[in-house]
């Protein structure tokens, strides 16, 4: 059964509850549009005609010439292979680290404080809030990756579960919470005689503020972790921090059952988050729904992903963490099958559909953290978590790749969004027989009664 958690583990939650603004309200739902907006303007000022944000629409990106409709997602990419030099050497660095809480803290009120940036974005000016959001981007990664390595050392093996789903479902939670507020205050800006825009610009100071104000509850109560093994400081640190990430690398291949785990969860994940992402575009291009639907959709996914994660958690305590997780997967194709069955204008279906969405979104990614915790190697979670991190990014492309091609050979969204049950499948079948005990077992780390 579930217990209560103690205080470092509600303290950790509560950095769910931070940070997951960004990654919802930010990165999701207000910069992508708005930022293609203000290029858009941008370009127009230039001469360009701009018959849609796609065509005859350049602007330079860092000097180079691309259509205003692609720039966030060139921006994405670029965030990325940042995330590629930055990610796994934060992970070394925080495994040797005196105090990881500084760490968490530094990144996270920098990225609070580039989100906060992001207002600066009006008129036909983008480039310097592609910049904060780059940044911002950066310091949300950086952050989950120090975060991911406090697990281990705030809930033994058989709170695992429970712990990192309850965080899934909080972060949720307070994800829509402010979502909500933000979306109040757009449908009520004329009352405080403001623009959209500004409205927009005012939401992005607010993620900011949210994230940066509930980090402070984490970062005074979480427990302070275990001596490290070294005490370098500085650039010695930082030295001794790419050597580690060597030996990291190198020893991985002693630990296969960690590494096809891994593999496994990327596959799926890369499923799971492509229907996240595509989700919008297939209700209103394929389904013909207004954007008022699509806002109500993605609010009440938030919602109910709460609920979801705490079943997640519930029935993982009953029936183990890998049973759970392949029943979530299993949920996962049946509701990818019932979008594809939509019919066109169709509100009531589609709101179905974002109910089973929002019951199952988050229980691949909450037991998975916690599976993955109890194949890492003792003492070097951070490291493993920035592999796992920076993993899930580094695929994040192939699944809306598959769906584009598939949409662009068939000239239709419905078997695209199809297509990504492969994903599911796939990576279902390699954690099935994943041995995960003996993983476990394999990484030196005590057996939970149930896995």
């Amino acid at each position: 059964m579930t217990n209560r958690l103690t205080a470092g583990q509600r303290a950790w939650c509560v950095y769910d509850w931070a940070n997951s603004v960004f990654k919802i309200s930010v990165s999701t739902v207000f910069f992508p549009l708005y930022l293609t907006e203000v290029a858009t303007a941008g370009a127009r000022a230039s001469g360009q005609p701009c018959q849609s944000a796609l065509r005859d629409c350049a602007v330079s990106l860092f000097g180079v010439s691309v259509q205003a409709g692609s720039v966030f997602g060139f921006l994405v990419a670029g965030a990325t292979v940042l995330q590629l030099l930055v990610l796994p050497i934060t992970g070394a660095i925080a495994d040797r680290a005196r105090n990881k809480r500084a760490m968490l803290g530094a990144f996270a009120l920098a990225g609070a404080i580039a989100t906060c940036g992001l207002a600066v974005i009006g008129g036909t000016d983008w480039r310097l809030g592609a910049v904060f959001f780059a940044v911002a981007n950066l310091c949300y990664y950086a952050s989950v990756v120090v975060f991911y390595a406090f697990l281990p050392e705030i809930a033994t093996p058989d709170q695992r579960d429970d712990v990192s789903s309850k965080g899934w479902a909080f972060g949720y939670l307070g994800g829509g919470l402010c979502l909500a507020a933000n979306i109040a205050l757009i449908q009520a800006r004329e009352l405080f005689g403001i623009t959209q825009a500004d409205a927009i610009r005012i939401c992005f100071v607010v993620c900011g503020v949210w994230w940066a104000a509930f980090t402070l509850i984490p970062l005074r109560r979480l427990p302070e972790q275990a001596a490290p093994p070294s005490r370098e400081h500085g650039g010695a640190l930082l030295a001794a921090g790419f050597r580690q990430l060597g030996h990291t690398l190198a020893q991985a291949r002693r630990f296969p059952i960690t590494l096809a785990f891994l593999a496994g969860f990327l596959i799926y994940i890369d499923g799971v988050n492509t229907v996240g992402a595509v989700a919008g575009l297939y209700g209103s291009e394929e389904l013909l729904l207004p954007v008022e639907v699509i806002t109500v959709t993605i609010l009440m996914v938030q919602f109910v992903a709460f609920g979801g994660g705490l079943a997640h958690g519930w029935l993982a305590a009953r029936i183990g963490a890998k049973r759970t997780l392949l029943i979530s997967l299993a949920l996962w194709t049946v509701v990818i099958g019932g979008a594809y069955f939509v019919q066109t204008g169709q509100r009531l279906q589609f709101y179905a559909v974002a109910l089973g969405i929002g019951l199952v979104i988050a229980g691949p990614a909450a037991l998975s953290r916690s599976l993955f915790s109890q194949l890492v190697p003792k003492g070097r979670a951070a490291e493993y978590f920035a592999l796992y991190t920076l993993g899930e990014r580094g695929t994040s492309s192939l699944g809306p790749l598959v769906f584009s091609v598939v949409a662009n050979a068939t000239g239709s969204f419905r078997p695209a969004i199809l297509s990504l049950i492969a994903f599911l499948v796939i990576g279902f079948a390699v954690v099935a027989v994943v041995p995960l005990r003996r993983g476990i077992r394999a990484a030196g780390n005590p057996e939970p009664k149930l896995v």
